[in-house]
């Protein structure tokens, strides 16, 4: 089953993230993508994450749909003026990756190659656009395709956006959907409240949410998001179970598996963020009470 086909069926999914490797060696990538199999609906794979070199997300994208997964490739406005977007699109679809996901992508200055050019030659809402144009037989050029690509299309938005700026995020999704987005992915959630009142705020634009679950490795990790990265706040209620827990990793598994049960009535899935806990996601998802649609492939059906 195609991922948009998921997306109609309003069933409750369950994506996770997965990083490439910083080089080629692909054994780790491997063995954490086959502990999920069976246990996720979709793979998301970052495209050079918090701007640190690493393999990218097409072709760990395109190695995952060999193995059998179903991969969700993403693509930020960072790296690449409108040439390359455009081409890596064309081809992203001649490798047969339906999903992609667009984002602006991280300043480099915050990543491990500070001196790297940012390009940001377009916005993500222009990028979108230019991939509804693609799908439409033209590129941005108005120059005609020969041949046009398919694409189920998810952007970001910042859930925990608190008033004006919030009314800003919802605003931005407005326009993002006319473009052409099929489903969003959202920053991580911890407060339930907060999220519920966002999924009120946005009920009338009808569109799959799926809300983003980071696991919390530690109480320095909890700490240092709080100061240092924007749009994600962990609760001091959650920092002091952690702090006191006997068992960190197996209280971070079940802070996890509360909050999926928790988002369960509120939107249509969740995004899993292991941050290098990779080997946690089947017992977050068994925790949870959790199963996924099988998969049935292209092959499959004739």
């Amino acid at each position: 089953m195609h991922f948009q086909e998921l997306l109609d069926s309003k069933k409750f999914l369950v994506i996770s993230e997965l990083q490439p490797p910083k080089g080629t060696d692909l054994t780790e990538f491997y063995d954490y993508a086959e502990k999920m199999k069976g246990r996720v609906d979709a793979i998301n794979v970052p495209d050079l994450q918090s701007a640190v070199m690493r393999l990218g997300s097409l072709s760990a994208s395109y190695l995952l749909k060999e193995k059998g997964f179903t991969p969700i490739c993403n693509m930020t406005c960072r790296d690449r003026n409108r040439l390359a977007l455009q081409s890596d699109l064309l081809n992203i679809s001649v490798l047969g990756i339906e999903n992609i996901i667009v984002s602006r992508g991280e300043d480099p200055s915050l990543g491990d190659h500070p001196d790297a050019k940012p390009v940001f030659d377009l916005t993500p809402l222009e990028f979108i656009s230019a991939i509804r144009d693609l799908q439409k037989g033209h590129d941005m050029a108005k120059s005609d395709l020969h041949g046009t690509p398919k694409f189920c299309v998810g952007s970001t938005v910042n859930s925990s956006a608190q008033r004006g700026a919030l009314d800003l995020e919802i605003k931005k999704m407005e326009e993002e959907i006319r473009a052409g987005v099929d489903f969003f992915l959202t920053t991580s959630v911890f407060e339930l409240n907060i999220f519920e009142n966002f999924i009120k705020k946005i009920e009338y634009l009808k569109v799959p949410i799926i809300p983003g679950i980071m696991i919390l490795k530690s109480v320095g990790m909890a700490r240092f998001m709080n100061k240092h990265v924007e749009d994600v706040f962990v609760p001091e209620v959650l920092i002091e179970r952690l702090m006191k827990s006997a068992d960190k990793p197996k209280t971070s598994v079940e802070i996890a598996s509360e909050l999926i049960n928790g988002l369960k009535p509120l939107c249509q899935g969740v995004h899993l963020i292991p941050f290098g806990w990779e080997d946690r996601v089947p017992s977050i998802i068994e925790k949870a009470g959790v199963t996924i649609q099988p998969q049935i492939h292209t092959d499959e059906r004739r």
